[in-house]
């Protein structure tokens, strides 16, 4: 079971990753000359008759959703998810994020251009897993998890962009066009030191974007599908805000650290008994959103909330540009010209 899409769409600089050790600048751009390596244009696996039929249909579509993104969403024109690679594993890169036990603030890692991130990213689990053992030994909450696709800003448009993985290739349909709009979106507007609205801006233009070409292009059958996913996705975000917030406001209070341990327990126990509440009334069983739960702790819903907080304010900012992309992508870098503070009060949605 793939993981659930609110926690996949995870653009990572894995390419620029943190400051820190040569080693560490080593595997980021070894890893990303090793992906460029295997990628060819989709017009060559096409053309290839050994590309099995499923491939085939899925890169098709790709590119009607590259297109399509161009041409109503006002995504950039260029070379990124016109090549397909398959890397033979199920993620492109492993992020570690990490807090303190009685807070939901995320360290962050700084990176010349990029700024500062609340995430750290590896093309080899096993130096993911290092970091994260590290991390825990110094007392903090941490959660590695397995990313799908990232973007390198379109930065690296002369080696051919961004390809399409196997990572994401054979997702539903909703589902590979919101991710495929996802990282398009980071080309548009990037700020340095500010993830959530680098990530909320993107999670606004994918699930934009998604509904926009279901509707127009997408059959019963596939809007059906995506309707049952989405529902499932937005219940989840629904229940991991409400305890981001109680616990947001938790970490907060006058309470001593004893009294907000055991607060937080508790706060921790209802969202997993809510969760297998879900699981069992309303999503059949489904079982995609174990994993996040079972692992859940102060970086996962930390994280998570980085994905989600200001989407709110982007899209009513969609809704205020007339549903023009052009229009909104517009306002979003005149947003992001302003200074953290002010862009985020302008979203009405500032903590």
């Amino acid at each position: 079971m793939r993981r659930p899409a609110a926690a996949l769409l995870v653009a990572t600089a894995a390419l620029l990753g943190g400051c820190g050790t040569a080693g560490y600048y080593a595997q980021s751009v070894g890893g990303h000359l090793d992906l460029i390596s295997r990628a060819r244009p989709v017009s060559d696996w096409l053309a290839d008759p050994a590309t099995p039929a499923p491939l085939r249909e899925r890169l098709l579509l790709s590119q009607r959703l590259r297109d399509f993104a161009v041409s109503e969403l006002k995504l950039p024109d260029n070379s990124s998810y016109r090549r397909f690679a398959d890397l033979q594993r199920s993620a492109v890169v492993w992020n570690v994020v990490a807090a303190p036990e009685l807070s939901l603030k995320l360290k962050t890692w700084c990176v010349p251009l990029l700024g500062c991130m609340g995430y750290r990213g590896f093309f080899d689990r096993a130096a993911a897993d290092a970091l994260a053992a590290q991390l825990k030994a110094e007392g903090l909450e941490v959660d590695v998890y397995g990313v799908p696709a990232y973007s390198t800003l379109g930065w690296t448009e002369w080696l051919g962009g961004d390809p399409l993985l196997n990572t994401f290739i054979r997702w539903p349909e909703g589902e590979l066009a919101r991710i495929v709009f996802h990282e398009l979106a980071h080309q548009v507007v990037y700020v340095a030191d500010d993830t959530a609205f680098n990530e909320s801006y993107a999670t606004a233009v994918e699930r934009l974007g998604g509904e926009r070409w279901l509707q127009q292009h997408a059959g019963a059958a596939e809007r059906s599908e995506y309707a049952a996913l989405d529902k499932r996705r937005q219940e989840f975000r629904a229940l991991t805000a409400r305890t981001r917030a109680e616990l947001h406001a938790l970490y907060a209070s006058s309470l001593d650290e004893a009294a907000k341990r055991e607060r937080k327990a508790a706060l921790m126990a209802a969202m997993r008994a809510a969760h297998q509440a879900l699981k069992q009334d309303a999503w059949a069983g489904f079982a995609g959103y174990d994993g996040w739960f079972s692992r859940a702790n102060n970086a996962t819903v930390a994280v998570q909330g980085v994905y989600d907080d200001l989407v709110p304010g982007f899209e009513r900012l969609f809704e205020r540009s007339g549903r023009d992309f052009a229009r909104f992508h517009a306002e979003v870098r005149a947003l992001a010209a302003l200074p953290k503070a002010e862009r985020h009060a302008k979203l009405d949605l500032s903590r």
